[in-house]
């Protein structure tokens, strides 16, 4: 991961239920869901990862601080554990990533002159509107 930070396996809790979709008998009677669930606050992690973190994954965290991370995809348990979990990793990793800083830049010269000339042309369109006065 970003940094050699890794989510430690043994964070990870797993609950299982039964997947929606095809699959014949065996959507009915196996539980191949799997909902992978990461408590951030209760992570090892340093804290300055941590406050990272929190503030790339504010919308993914729930009140308590867990990341929840659902895989139904595959027809077996254990895949859908790999993938559930492989998925938390990249959306950890994609947090860390460093954000290039954004360089302010100005309209161009002929963008603003094309500005200008269509805000002349709508009130134009809008003083054509005006009750006019016949008298």
């Amino acid at each position: 991961m970003a940094g050699g930070i890794t989510v430690p396996r043994r964070e990870i809790r797993f609950r299982t239920s039964r997947a929606s979709g095809p699959g014949g008998q065996n959507v009915n009677k196996v539980e191949t869901r799997v909902e992978a669930l990461w408590n951030l606050e209760a992570s090892a992690l340093p804290p300055a990862i941590k406050a990272r973190l929190r503030v790339a994954l504010r919308k993914r965290l729930a009140e308590d601080g867990t990341i929840r991370v659902v895989c139904q995809h595959h027809r077996s348990q254990s895949r859908n554990r790999e993938a559930a979990v492989e998925r938390l990793r990249v959306i950890v990793a994609a947090a860390l990533r460093p954000r290039p800083t954004r360089r302010p830049t100005k309209p161009t010269g002929a963008s603003r002159l094309r500005r200008l000339e269509e805000k002349r042309q709508r009130s134009d369109v809008k003083k054509g509107r005006r009750e006019k006065d016949w008298d």
